[in-house]
């Protein structure tokens, strides 16, 4: 009896996994059908982006220059004794455009701003203004979900640019100013080392997946919310759960597919 129990239970949890990925992907074929009419909407988009993006740009910076500066120092450690130090540019560069720039900044972004956009989503849910848009005859996945949608594609992307670029920087000062490291060949190792397809463009493409699928989760928890508090908490919680675990699993395949070879 408890092996059937049990049976009846996975199965029970896969057709509801099942179902959830079907909505998921119901709700971006219309999110990407109804995507708002920039020349109407344009300042709904610029919303977001300031919403979702520049209000992100603190925690991206700060978070940039420490792990830049701790990858310098750890860098350095190791290098030194292998009479390699000219090479840390190179490591700190490296590491921030092809992995934890595109990732932490993804991580990031779904914290700071994916959390506020299920909330947001969810509360307007529960408050039936989803449902009086729609009564009004304006399209609530143009008006509402669409532009947060949009903005995210646009914001992560330049937001992760920016983390590898102050990331770099950060290095810089502690290999420089700490370290005793030429500055010179610092930079021109960094110069040497960036390939602009493999390097600059793949980070360009793992920041809009991480992008996708982060924004993905938090619209999707937040317009399937349960209309009460609790429900609300518990979709805001599995937006970060799932999008955080969407990128990093996401991230190893583009990374085998990228660098694979």
């Amino acid at each position: 009896m408890k092996n059937v129990n049990l049976i009846c239970l996975v199965g029970y949890k896969f057709l509801n996994w099942v179902c959830s990925m079907g909505k998921a992907f119901m709700l971006l074929f219309d999110v990407l059908l109804s995507r708002p009419e920039f020349k109407k909407n344009y300042s709904i988009v610029l919303k977001e982006i300031y919403k979702s993006g520049i209000l992100s740009l603190p925690i991206i910076v700060v978070s940039a220059i420490f792990i830049g500066m701790v990858i310098s120092f750890q860098g350095y450690v190791i290098l030194v004794n292998f009479g390699a130090e000219s090479s840390l540019g190179q490591l700190i560069s490296l590491s921030l455009l092809r992995e934890l720039g595109p990732v932490i900044t993804a991580l990031l972004f779904i914290g700071r701003a994916c959390t506020s956009i299920t909330a947001e989503i969810g509360l307007m849910k529960a408050t039936e203004q989803l449902s009086s848009l729609e009564v009004m005859g304006i399209n609530p996945l143009k008006r509402v979900i669409s532009p947060r949608f949009w903005s995210c594609l646009i914001a992560v992307p330049i937001l992760t640019l920016i983390f590898v670029v102050i990331g770099v920087w950060g290095g810089y000062i502690v290999a420089v100013y700490w370290n005793g490291v030429n500055g010179g060949e610092f930079l021109s190792s960094v110069q040497d080392s960036i390939n602009l397809k493999y390097d600059v463009l793949n980070c360009i493409i793992k920041s809009f997946m991480f992008a996708l699928v982060g924004t993905l989760s938090s619209l999707y928890h937040g317009y399937y919310a349960k209309p009460t508090p609790d429900g609300l908490g518990s979709a805001t919680t599995k937006a970060v759960v799932q999008g955080s675990l969407l990128v990093l699993g996401m991230d190893f395949i583009l990374t085998f597919i990228m660098f694979g070879n």
